[in-house]
């Protein structure tokens, strides 16, 4: 017997400015941050972090675009953006990078074809 599912719909969700999350974050769509999390995101479309934006933990996405602060062990599977303002230090595993000048890093990165292959979550970020 097949499960009824319903259809996924793309969703943007954010945390604003002067919002402080601790935890653990599922999303099947977008994510902008520019308030503060503590803890853990896995997202299936792309992450924003805002230039007031921060984040201490573990981020597992598709594509983002990092703007303020990112203190995290990073994993995505496309392209990773460290914008002109973004701080980031950790480590990261990503398909591509791109680091526009002026933004700083500190940390390792490892580059893979077709992406950060031990990512799960996506294919059954859904079944939870």
């Amino acid at each position: 017997m097949s499960k009824n599912r319903e259809p996924e719909i793309p969703s943007i969700n954010i945390l604003g400015p002067g919002a402080i999350v601790k935890g653990e974050i599922q999303v099947n769509g977008d994510f902008r941050i520019d308030g503060t999390l503590n803890g853990s995101i896995y997202c299936k479309g792309k992450i924003v972090v805002g230039p007031t934006g921060k984040i201490e933990g573990d981020i597992q996405c598709q594509n983002a675009d990092f703007s303020g602060e990112v203190k995290a062990s990073v994993r995505v599977t496309e392209l990773l953006t460290l914008k002109e303002t973004a701080r980031y230090s950790g480590e990261m595993i990503t398909g591509k990078l791109a680091i526009e000048p002026g933004a700083q890093f500190s940390g390792t990165c490892a580059m893979e074809q077709g992406g950060a292959k031990e990512i799960k979550f996506l294919e059954n970020l859904n079944e939870t």
